[in-house]
């Protein structure tokens, strides 16, 4: 059962130890991958009771992956695009939840990086390096249309913000909730992202999220009221999508590796309960279900979408890092659509796998307490994050028309 909404449920968090300095994409890799290890363990449990990984963010902070992309001259590894994908997939592998909960917060370090400048980009670094950790307040519901309420204005000489988020994954675990506001200047409106201290007064979170699949990601409410912000706190965010920036596509290049991961999840899940549990339909003529020739078929289907899924992944990253470092019309649109590509094939790779694992494994593998199920709700609750039908429409029209895809967060 849904345990009742909690304001607060934990208090916000304070570093408790200065995280490791990765020092390249190796180190990063090695270090995910025995992280993931650890996180798989508990990973049904966690689902299951809906416990807020607490102690396993403080191990994922301090093993220096948050700092990753850093730039290497302000003290971090500065990883390549290709390496954070595949860290936060193998993270996610074990882990949906885990593997989404700072996706937001590379997102944020992105932002910082295209529209900062270097005093907030010094700043906000130094507070990574130290083992700070942002979440997000970006999205609002309860409305039909895509205008943001959330603002930022003047009152008695101080900047404040006032509005009321959801779908905040990991505000609830941050020490900052990087915030979209609406700020009048002059005659126009403009949007831009308030880096909001976690503990300042008039900020309230509620962990208030239960979806079906994502349980622990903490993807609650966020409410702020009268809240005091320092102007070097905040950075354009709309003016960021008016040129060609890797904003878009590479927050959806981490989304993607999302997905991927939880497929993979899926994937190992199914390997060894189909090999030691699974019973061969009587058909077949065979001993062990995994002998069945049918099972086979549909084993080797699925290995190669995920396959094809990381192919396209990696293919995409290179083409984010590309336009990183070389931010244009056509470099920016080239890589919106090699990560829409990688993003179609991630979710249905994804969906694919964990629908298999039952197909593949039976009915025995249903039980609740084996928590299989949660390969594919968290599956099915992340690919909805954006509609793939629109992925197909603009990697169309590119082919087909040469029209460059709209930029903005979902591309």
């Amino acid at each position: 059962m849904r345990a009742p909404a909690r304001a607060d449920a934990q208090p916000a968090p304070v570093p408790a130890q200065r995280p490791l300095r990765i020092r390249d994409d190796a180190q990063a890799l090695q270090i995910a991958r025995e992280l993931a290890a650890d996180f798989a363990r508990d990973a049904a449990v966690r689902d299951r009771e809906r416990r807020l990984p607490w102690d396993e963010l403080e191990r994922f902070t301090a093993s220096g992956l948050w700092a990753i992309t850093v730039p290497r001259e302000h003290g971090g590894a500065g990883v390549s695009a290709r390496t954070l994908a595949e860290v936060i997939a193998i993270i996610s592998a074990a882990d949906g939840s885990l593997g989404q909960i700072p996706q937001n917060h590379y997102y944020a370090l992105e932002v910082l990086r295209v529209g900062g400048t270097e005093a907030q980009k010094s700043f906000f670094y130094r507070r990574v390096l130290e083992g700070e950790r942002f979440g997000n307040a970006l999205a609002e519901i309860g409305h039909k249309d895509f205008k943001r309420r959330t603002r930022l204005h003047e009152e008695g000489g101080s900047l404040q913000v006032d509005g009321q988020k959801f779908y905040c994954t990991g505000a609830l675990f941050a020490h900052w909730i990087p915030t979209l506001v609406v700020a009048q200047e002059g005659e126009r409106e403009v949007t831009k992202l308030a880096f909001v201290p976690r503990r300042a007064e008039g900020v309230s979170i509620v962990d208030d999220w239960d979806g079906f699949g994502q349980r622990v990601t903490g993807s609650g409410s966020v409410r702020f009221e009268g809240v005091q912000i320092d102007p070097a706190w905040v950075v354009p965010f709309l003016a960021s999508f008016e040129r060609p920036t890797t904003i878009g596509p590479f927050a959806q290049l981490l989304h993607a590796a999302i997905d991927l991961g939880i497929g993979r999840g899926a994937f190992e899940a199914t390997l060894p309960f189909v090999r030691e549990r699974a019973r061969p339909w009587i058909d077949a003529g065979v001993e062990r279900a995994s002998e069945d020739p049918l099972a086979i078929q549909l084993t080797g289907e699925v290995a190669v979408r995920l396959r094809a899924a990381e192919a396209l992944l990696r293919r995409a990253a290179r083409f984010v890092e590309a336009a990183q470092r070389a931010p244009g019309e056509h470099s920016v649109a080239a890589a919106s659509i090699a990560v829409a590509e990688a993003r179609v094939l991630s979710t249905t790779a994804s969906l694919d796998a964990g629908n298999r694992l039952f197909e593949l494994a039976g009915t025995g593998a249903t039980l609740d307490g084996l928590g299989l199920d949660r390969f594919w709700r968290n599956a099915r609750t992340h690919t909805l994050h954006d509609p793939v039908r629109w992925k197909y429409h603009h990697i169309g029209n590119y082919h087909l028309n040469d029209r460059f895809p709209p930029r903005h967060g979902a591309l």
